[in-house]
């Protein structure tokens, strides 16, 4: 009865123990972490063409929503629209802002076409 009841804590801990490694290094808890710090984190499954990725820049969420295409050489991702979560939070965003962001969803996806919707997009016209 004793050996059943150690091994059964044993099993216990070591549930609490995973639990909480998977906890604090699962991608969602690092994007809210940078989110909180106004830290840039861009948070992707870049084989799931489905899921939309996420990214934060100086405090702001944004979310990127991918098309898959066709390049001359295989399937891609050729078009991706942003928008940001909360417009409101877009105060002290300056252009050059915008384009370190593209540059850097480029740098994942180099053949698509990366258009903001409103109201970054007539920000970004003038």
């Amino acid at each position: 009865m004793v050996i059943l009841f150690r091994l059964l804590l044993l099993i216990a801990i070591a549930f609490i123990v995973y639990s909480a490694i998977k906890y604090v290094f699962h991608p969602r808890r690092k994007l809210e972490q940078a989110h909180e710090r106004r830290q840039y984190f861009f948070l992707d499954e870049e084989k799931n063409v489905r899921k939309n990725f996420l990214l934060t820049y100086k405090g702001v969420m944004f979310e990127g929503e991918k098309y898959l295409g066709t390049t001359e050489q295989s399937f891609e991702i050729v078009s991706i629209y942003i928008w940001a979560r909360d417009t409101e939070r877009l105060k002290g965003l300056h252009r050059e802002d915008f384009e370190f962001i593209e540059e850097d969803i480029r740098l994942r996806y180099p053949n698509a076409k990366i258009e903001w919707k409103s109201p970054i997009k007539e920000f970004l016209k003038k």
